[in-house]
């Protein structure tokens, strides 16, 4: 039982932690090459996307300390010339002894990622129903134990399935208002810094839950592993579509470069 308890904490980090570290970092490495390619015009365009993006970030992060017991000292949604080039922040405090309040600054320091992805799901399920639903439909049947190659080809379909709309004026609209808020989900150095503050106490956490779970019994253990690689599912769903917005915004930046260079 003490080896099936461990496989399970592992595979339970795997595919809840997973997919937040990799498109985390996917999205982060888009974001600072979007903004690189306009060289010298970066920061203007930093700004002129940050006034819908920034606000949304930062109110992530507050949403947070409010559902952990943090207590915001001082926010800031947005503002331009701020000290080193910061375009909002959320100044908090907390109780050290509290461990569900440490806990909590894993979850704030990962805010914008989650909110913002799920705010684009839900923006392109008013604007593309049938689309997200498509898009929901194939992420929905990634099993992760089949393989690499099935996993990979599901994906695929969710891709073509997002840009078949791209006929249409609702799917234009959702790639203008998305990649605002796509584009200022990249964690600050202040972000990780805080989230790993809390990361071993949601370690612990989840693996005394697995170990009460086990000794009950095992079915529900694997039960809630089981939860936990459904919920990677949507969570890779949400992350996709952010990825996606992303990458279309990289595009046009390399297209802003080239010419700019004629």
């Amino acid at each position: 039982m003490i080896a099936e308890i461990f496989i399970a904490f592992f595979l339970q980090i795997v595919f809840l932690f997973g997919p937040i570290l990799l498109f985390g970092f996917l999205i982060a490495l888009c974001n600072r090459r979007f903004y690189a390619n306009f060289g010298s015009h970066g920061r203007a365009v930093c700004y002129v996307t940050g006034f819908l993006g920034t606000p949304l970030h930062e109110l992530s992060h507050a949403l947070m300390c409010l559902l952990f017991g943090h207590k915001i000292v001082e926010i800031k949604l947005f503002q331009v010339g701020g000290k080193d080039g910061t375009l909002g922040y959320v100044n908090h405090t907390y109780n050290r002894k509290n461990l569900y309040q440490r806990m909590g600054n894993f979850f704030i320091g990962i805010a914008p990622i989650v909110v913002i992805s799920a705010v684009l799901y839900l923006l392109a399920r008013l604007l593309m129903p049938t689309m997200t639903a498509e898009m929901t439909g194939w992420i929905g049947q990634i099993d992760f134990s089949s393989g690499l190659k099935s996993v990979l080809q599901l994906l695929f379909r969710a891709v073509g399935a997002f840009f078949s709309y791209a006929v249409t004026w609702q799917w234009w609209l959702f790639l203008l208002l998305g990649s605002l808020f796509a584009l200022h989900m990249t964690l600050s150095g202040a972000d990780i810094k805080g989230a790993w503050s809390g990361w071993i106490v949601v370690l612990l956490l989840l693996l005394l839950t697995d170990a009460l779970l086990g000794l009950i019994d095992g079915n529900l253990l694997h039960g809630f592993t089981r939860w936990a690689m459904g919920a990677a599912g949507y969570l890779m769903c949400f992350f996709s579509l952010a990825l996606f917005l992303d990458l279309v915004a990289l595009g046009v930046s390399y297209l802003f470069r080239a010419l700019s260079r004629k």
